[in-house]
């Protein structure tokens, strides 16, 4: 029996298109959006800017989980200028975008950001580097979090 090389060229990609199609038990169930799908969202409380005021209603620390999807909603009063400063927690997550009055940004990179005025905004993010973060006012301790990743 003769084969041609073309034909033997094409089992392996044969075998490797049905070993990828074969059934993966130990799927994640992520889909083809992988870690940015639905089935891989977490919950965060809303942080407010309001002079004077804690960041959070109930305690001052939020836990995240590495590998998951958040969207962070931070509102401002505008009862004063506040800044939110976490250079260490922006860098130990991946920022998906970063959407301020429905105009989205997609930044390489955030160290700050501050409110002039009343309005609102939302960081989509998926955490990364596993470990205790300042976020909050420069300078307050008061309107300051703990924001730990697992």
């Amino acid at each position: 029996m003769k084969y041609s090389i073309a034909k033997l060229l094409c089992i392996p990609l044969i075998l490797a298109t049905s070993i990828a199609f074969a059934d993966d038990d130990d799927d994640k169930g992520f889909g083809q959006a992988g870690i940015l799908s639905k089935t891989n969202r977490g919950e965060i409380p809303e942080i407010s800017l309001s002079s004077g005021m804690p960041l959070l209603e109930n305690g001052d620390t939020i836990t995240l989980k590495s590998g998951t999807y958040y969207e962070l909603e931070i509102t401002a009063d505008g009862s004063q200028e506040l800044a939110l400063a976490g250079a260490r927690f922006f860098r130990a997550i991946w920022v998906d975008e970063f959407v301020v009055e429905g105009i989205e940004i997609r930044p390489y990179g955030i160290d700050s950001m501050e409110f002039d005025e009343a309005g609102e905004a939302e960081l989509s993010f998926v955490a990364i580097k596993p470990g205790s973060y300042r976020f909050g006012v420069p300078g307050s301790d008061l309107q300051t979090v703990t924001i730990t990743i697992e």
